[in-house]
């Protein structure tokens, strides 16, 4: 049976998508049966990160509502063969999704797949709570802005209060992922520290992803970045907390500033 893994946040444009296809995608490598499930009913974009775009016959709404079988709507991913993707309706709004189809579409992927991770969108209306409500565990994104892990928190309570697993008065396993880290940035107060960010959570850490334009490239050319560059500080430091969630202790590594990196290009154009 599968874990199925929501990846959640309360703001917008903190990196959950991206941060799906990566995890999704450092899984699979692995040798694991992964689907990564687009929720965000509207607006759809997963399958663009996945490069799959084209390739959309059915969706999440045509399988919860009877049009179409859960088996005509997966996409399978044409680099990883146990990489797939169920991707959302970009027609509909989330009011077309309901309790009883999400329920019985997420039974029916646990007895496929060894991961079902739920792409969930921004904030706490309808889409985020059905993303949400049958997981067993969740992956809460923020940024190191105040504003976003003020909403993170709110998600927090959410997870404790609006899901399956919590009105069965179960704990369910939540784990932050900070998106979006420059150190020196961090170390001159312009955003939160990790500590900060913690203190404030209060869950365990999964994984530091620094501020990167690899991520951007890797969307551009609709690829995961754990594929599409798997030596960049960003894939490595996904496929380190997607082995974190696969049980195996991996010393966390907070990103070295990035302009580090651009003084050491520099320096090695001059000498050459």
């Amino acid at each position: 049976m599968a874990k199925v893994l929501v990846v959640t946040s309360g703001k917008g444009g903190v990196g959950k998508t991206t941060s799906t296809a990566a995890l999704g995608a450092a899984l699979a490598r692995e040798g694991q049966k992964v689907v990564v499930v687009d929720f965000d009913v509207g607006l759809r974009n997963l399958d663009l990160i996945m490069g799959a775009e084209r390739r959309v016959v059915f969706d999440l709404v045509n399988v919860a509502q009877g049009v179409a079988k859960l088996s005509q709507a997966l996409i399978r991913d044409k680099r990883l063969e146990s990489l797939w993707l169920l991707p959302a309706s970009q027609t509909r709004d989330k009011d077309a999704l309901t309790d009883d189809g999400v329920r019985d579409i997420i039974a029916d992927l646990r007895t496929k797949f060894d991961w079902v991770i739920c792409d969930s969108p921004a904030g706490i209306e309808r889409g985020a709570t059905l993303a949400m409500r049958y997981a067993d565990e969740a992956i809460v994104v923020t940024n190191p802005e105040v504003s976003s892990v003020r909403d993170a928190d709110r998600i927090i309570g959410m997870l404790d209060s609006k899901t399956v697993k919590a009105e069965a008065g179960e704990q369910m396993k939540k784990h932050v992922l900070i998106t979006r880290y420059d150190m020196g940035r961090a170390a001159r107060g312009e955003m939160l520290s990790i500590d900060d960010i913690l203190e404030i959570l209060a869950i365990p850490l999964l994984g530091i992803i620094p501020e990167s334009q690899d991520v951007l490239r890797a969307s551009n050319v609709g690829s995961p970045v754990t594929l599409n560059d798997a030596a960049s500080m960003p894939a490595r430091a996904y496929t380190d907390a997607a082995r974190r969630l696969n049980g195996e202790t991996i010393a966390m590594m907070v990103p070295t500033e990035q302009r580090r990196r651009f003084m050491d290009r520099l320096l090695g154009r001059r000498a050459a």
